[in-house]
This record gives structure tokens, C-alpha cells and sequence, in this order.
């Protein structure tokens, strides 16, 4: 837990360079070690060969040895001027016949497991020094009924000389590759990682006034391409996101102040001077609707505000759009008698959604036709099923909207003409932009098309599961 804990607090450099020494230490130690088995190996190797090669020299004295002072003399002339191998031959009944000299005494037989004396190749320890042994069984020609036990032993000290040389050498190489290995994994680390310094370093500069996309995605590996994309993609939502703030804020700033600063005048006109309470009553009421705008005002923002966080439909259902268009045409009827105005509802489908908030949408529509068809025209709502979802259009006559308004109708407080006093039948130019929010909120989407004398609202609302 606290090897975890401490590794958690290094840098990524630090912890890749650590992997990286770690690796290379383990790939140069394994390395090291097994080459120092290999050459212990390849040293038994020789040590058998050689032992062997004695016991054919042995087996032939004896094969041709004559009498036991013979054999002594043979032996004598061929294994004393042999410098670090020694032989001693012995009678069954342990009798020594023949021993070079320095023969050694074994403290201790090292034998492989499950290995026995006799014919194995073994190691003995005699002091600081080891040899490496093999015994065996012989025949002498002159008395082949009484075998003879031959003991062959082979100083190894040059071999370890060697093996120890070789490790120290090993250990001083080993160090120095470990070494030189962390200090080019930290390099490749460092350099490698400098395209994400690149990445931080332009982060720290975005400002409020200042988020346009700026990572350097062409600079960058393939590895950090995809990061310095996204972030790039991030920053590009938030300045479309802190400018449409910003937008918001002045629109709103310049509604309140209009409604705000006529109340605050009126009222100081009137409290100028006495006046009749009919008057004061007439002031107050003019200032009750103001108020009245004001707060549907603050309500749509808010709601709109809360469509935009996401919202989870609170009542969702199932039902017809036709049937709710007819409940809409009922209301507003008696004023589309007032201008002549005919309403009718055209097909019908299913929409999986909020009911009341479906209406609210739809009256927004409906209650933008009224007011801008002529009189004596005809205003339609269309439902309509499609392949992506069911489809209501309020569709009404009149002049055509400029092509280029068209993509801003559905902004917050636009409005086609802004120097227009706007009463409160006009609203506060947020009716398209909640029909819009709210469409969004189940998933659709709002379009608008105005040609040849007809403009035509269209809300597509996807089918569930969609």
C-alpha cells in the first residue's frame, strides 16, 4: 500500500524512466546470468572430457600392466607431471596401490541428487578449494579376478579464476548498461513527453477572452493528435457556449432596462406632482402589466436555462398530437374569429413525451401564425408520420421572412425587426427559442422554411427509443 501510495506521487516521467531501468536491469541480469551458467556448463564440459580422457589412459596401463610394481611405475610415468589432476587407485579391500601426490581428501561429497558415487561425475570440497571427481571400476590384466577402484580428481580453482573474473567484470558492465539505460530512458521520456508540455503550456493560456482552439495538432505525435483534437473540440464548444452567454447577458441586460427604466420614469413623473387617485390607479396598472411581462419573462429564462442544463421529462407519456392540436384550435379560436382567420388540423401520429410541454410548443407556433397571418387567411397544423419520428408543422400565409433571419428565429430575444416597440402581445422574443428548447428536450429538432407567400414551422419528434 505504501510502495502504491509513493509511486502514485511521481511524476510520469519518473515512473516511466523507473520502468524503463527496472526492465533493462532485469534483461541485462538475465542475460548475465545466463551466461555465467552457460560457461559453468561449457567448463563441466571440458572437466568430463578430460577425466574421461584419463580414464582410457588408465584402462590402458592396466590392460597391459604386468604386476602391481608395473602398474604403480605406469601410472607414475603418466599422471605425475600433470599439473591440478590427481589419481588414486585402491583394492576392493581399500588397500592404496597407487597415489599421485597432493591427492586430496575430500571434506565433504558434493553429489547431484540422486546420484552415486561411483561412475558419477562429481564435485568434492577439500578446504577453500573444490575439484571435480569420477570414480570408476578396472580390471589389471595381471589380476583381472580383483577389480581395482580408480578415483580421478581435477582442480577447478582456474575455472573459478576465470568464473569470478567474468562476474566481476559482468557486475561492472551490468552497472555501468543500468546507469547509461535510466539515463536514455529518462531522455526518451522527457523528450518524448515534451509534445504534452507543448499541450499544457498552450492550456495555460486560454482566458475568457481568449478560447479559440489553439493545440497544436499537426506539431504533436500520432499518440497525442487525438487529445490535442478533442481539446481543441472542447474549446471550440465552450467559446460558442461563453459567447452565446455573453449574448444572452446583453439581450437580457437591454430587455430589463427598457421596462425597468419606463416604470422608473413614469412613477417619477407621477409622484412630481398630486394627482388624482383615478390617475394613480391608471399609473399602477400600467406598471402591473410591465411587471406582468417582466416576470413571464424571468419564467420562460428560467425555463430555458433548465432545458439547456438537460432535462429528464418529468411526465412522459404516449398520445395523439392531433387530439392536442384540436384542444389548442379551441382556445384560440375566438381571437382567430376576431381577424377571420380559418384553423384547421391536418393527419394525426404518436408522440412519446411531456403533454403540456408539447402544447406549450405548438401554442408558441400557433399563436406566431395568428399574428403575423393576414386576415382572412388560412392557418394549418400538419401531423405527419416519418421514417425519423412524428412531424407537426404550423404553416400560415403571409409575407415572406428574409432568408437571411431565418436562421436566427429560433435565438433568444431575436426579433426580425429590433427597433419595434413590442407590447405585450409581442412578448419578449422568447416564444420560438423555448419551442425550440423544448423539442430539443425530447430529442427532435425545429426547422423553418418561408416561400412563395407561406411560412411553415415544422417539429420533428422522434419515435421511442430513437
Amino acid at each position: 500500500m505504501l510502495s502504491r501510495l509513493l509511486l502514485s506521487r511521481l511524476s510520469l516521467t519518473r515512473r516511466l524512466s523507473l520502468f524503463f531501468t527496472l526492465v533493462a536491469t532485469s534483461v541485462v541480469l538475465g542475460l548475465g546470468g545466463l551466461f555465467m551458467t552457460a560457461a559453468d556448463r561449457h567448463f563441466i564440459e571440458l572437466d568430463r572430457s578430460v577425466l574421461q580422457d584419463k580414464r582410457h589412459l588408465i584402462d590402458d596401463i592396466l590392460a597391459s600392466a604386468n604386476s602391481a610394481e608395473d602398474l604403480r611405475w605406469r601410472l607414475s610415468e603418466a599422471l605425475n607431471h600433470h599439473h591440478g589432476l590427481f589419481a588414486r587407485v585402491t583394492t576392493p579391500t581399500g588397500q592404496t596401490l597407487f597415489q599421485t601426490e597432493g591427492f586430496p581428501e575430500p571434506d565433504r561429497w558434493l553429489l547431484p541428487e540422486h546420484e552415486t558415487l561411483l561412475h558419477a561425475l562429481t564435485r568434492e570440497q577439500h578446504g577453500q578449494r573444490q575439484y571435480r571427481t569420477q570414480q570408476f571400476r578396472a580390471q589389471a590384466q595381471y589380476a583381472p579376478e580383483a577389480p581395482l577402484v580408480i578415483t580421478l580428481a581435477m582442480d577447478t580453482i582456474h575455472h573459478r579464476h576465470f568464473l569470478d573474473d567474468l562476474l566481476r567484470t559482468f557486475a561492472v558492465y551490468a552497472l555501468a548498461a543500468i546507469l547509461v539505460s535510466g539515463l536514455l530512458g529518462w531522455a526518451a521520456v522527457y523528450y518524448g513527453l515534451a509534445p504534452l508540455r507543448a499541450i499544457k503550456a498552450h492550456a495555460a493560456a486560454v482566458t475568457a477572452q481568449r478560447l479559440q482552439a489553439c493545440m497544436p495538432v499537426q506539431a504533436v505525435p500520432a499518440e497525442m493528435a487525438d487529445l490535442a483534437q478533442t481539446l481543441n473540440q472542447m474549446l471550440e464548444r465552450l467559446q460558442d457556449d461563453f459567447r452565446r452567454l455573453s449574448e444572452f447577458a446583453s439581450d437580457l441586460a437591454h430587455e430589463l432596462r427598457t421596462p425597468i427604466s419606463n416604470m422608473l420614469t413614469q412613477t417619477q413623473v407621477t409622484l412630481a406632482t398630486p394627482r388624482a387617485n383615478a390617475a394613480y390607479r391608471d399609473i399602477l396598472a400600467s406598471n402591473a402589466e410591465e411587471l406582468q411581462r417582466l416576470a413571464r419573462m424571468v419564467a420562460d429564462m428560467l425555463f430555458l436555462a433548465k432545458t439547456e442544463r438537460g432535462v429528464d421529462l418529468p411526465h412522459k407519456e404516449r398520445f395523439m398530437a392531433a387530439d392536442e392540436a384540436q384542444a389548442l384550435l379551441d382556445f384560440y379560436e375566438a381571437v382567430a374569429d376576431d381577424k377571420g382567420i380559418r384553423l384547421t388540423v391536418q393527419g394525426n401520429g404518436s408522440i412519446e413525451g411531456d403533454r403540456l410541454m408539447f402544447r406549450r410548443a405548438l401554442s408558441n407556433l400557433l399563436s406566431n401564425a395568428l399574428r403575423h397571418a393576414p386576415a382572412g387567411s388560412h392557418v394549418r397544423i400538419m401531423v405527419a408520420e416519418r421514417p425519423v419520428g412524428t412531424e407537426v408543422s404550423v404553416e400560415n400565409t403571409g409575407e415572406d421572412i428574409d432568408p437571411e433571419v431565418l436562421p436566427r428565429l429560433f435565438d433568444r430575444f431575436y426579433r426580425a425587426d429590433p427597433a419595434r416597440a413590442h407590447p405585450i402581445s409581442d412578448g419578449a422574443g422568447l416564444g420560438l427559442a423555448i419551442t425550440k428548447a423544448i423539442v430539443e428536450a425530447h430529442g427532435g429538432r425545429a426547422s423553418v422554411k418561408s416561400a412563395q407567400g407561406v411560412t411553415c414551422f415544422s417539429l420533428v419528434f422522434p419515435h421511442s427509443g430513437e
